[in-house]
């Protein structure tokens, strides 16, 4: 496996522990930043995320610098970072911090996408992400990481709702350019 790749499975891997930290009662206190209180939990969680975040940016990195683009990493890479994100805002709904119907919107449409690559790979075909899906990512890791802020950098502007609501449209808006460019392989599947 090649180091883009094993980049990616790290990703992967880091998604439990970040899951583990949000989800088990931790104790470990409060920290006020500017007339906000962020649970420590929040802040080690969003550290885990913000690395597993920046393995996205590497993997693509070397796998383009090195010529390592693979059939493997253009089907990992788009699934690691559904399942981190996907995680993270169902999460975000347990801790109240997200409106569930958004979630549920965004979550459905990288199910939908998936299941297009499924039936594309079944045809042979692997369906890379394209530029606005790739948008559509950081918007979302952008939103979810000013979430977990609990808005402190930005006073009384509602910077994590404005964020969360900008990624859900490019959610649906990505996720209908996908379709459309892609609607080929549903007619060619056997």
């Amino acid at each position: 496996m090649n180091i883009p790749n094993r980049i990616t499975i790290s990703r992967i891997m880091l998604i439990p522990i970040f899951i583990f930290v949000l989800s088990y009662p931790f104790d470990w206190g409060v920290w006020h930043v500017q007339g906000q209180d962020i649970p420590v939990t929040h802040v080690v969680a969003l550290l885990i995320f913000a690395v597993a975040s920046a393995t996205d940016w590497l993997d693509g990195y070397y796998a383009r610098k090195y010529h390592l683009i693979t059939n493997l990493g253009k089907f990992l890479d788009p699934m690691a970072d559904k399942l981190l994100v996907s995680a993270a805002f169902i999460l975000l709904i347990a801790l109240d911090m997200a409106p569930a119907w958004v979630i549920i919107i965004i979550i459905s449409r990288e199910f939908a996408v998936t299941g297009l690559r499924l039936v594309a790979a079944g045809e042979g075909t692997v369906l890379a992400a394209g530029k606005l899906g790739k948008l559509k990512t950081v918007l979302q890791i952008v939103a979810i990481i000013v979430l977990f802020l609990h808005n402190v950098p930005f006073g009384s502007v509602p910077m994590d709702q404005i964020l969360l609501y900008a990624a859900l449209i490019m959610t649906v808006v990505s996720g209908i350019e996908y379709f459309v460019k892609n609607w080929h392989v549903m007619g060619e599947s056997k």
